[in-house]
């Protein structure tokens, strides 16, 4: 499982958003289920909303290598502006650079995509 976003609930429990795949499928874990993704919902949003890197990743925390040969990486970046560090996934195939967005963006397109696609599948 490869952690996109963790929040914290109203009760104090966490609520966590993994990926996953299976059988060249991706799915999106949540504490629902699995949810799949319809073919390329990943690579569309990331081309989407990501931009290049402007350094490279440090404070690489997980990584996630795919049957197609892209690799997401979530990693922390602590800019100077925040107080916090915030999570990003970095997508990168091997015929491009890498490109990163916050994790919380990702997050909520693939999510919307996945219950899209379960709404239209009903």
């Amino acid at each position: 499982m490869f952690l996109i976003h963790e929040a914290t609930k109203n009760d104090g429990t966490l609520f966590r958003i993994c990926l996953h795949e299976h059988d060249a499928i991706l799915f999106l874990v949540d504490d629902s289920g699995e949810h799949p993704l319809p073919e390329g919902a990943l690579e569309a949003v990331m081309l989407r909303y990501a931009k290049p890197l402007e350094s490279p990743m440090t404070n690489i925390v997980d990584t996630l290598a795919l049957s197609n040969g892209t690799k997401l990486s979530r990693f922390r970046h602590l800019a100077i502006y925040d107080v916090i560090a915030r999570d990003y996934i970095a997508y990168e195939t091997p015929e491009t650079e890498p490109i990163c967005e916050l994790a919380t963006a990702v997050t909520a397109a693939l999510s919307h995509l996945a219950r899209a696609a379960t709404m239209k599948n009903s």
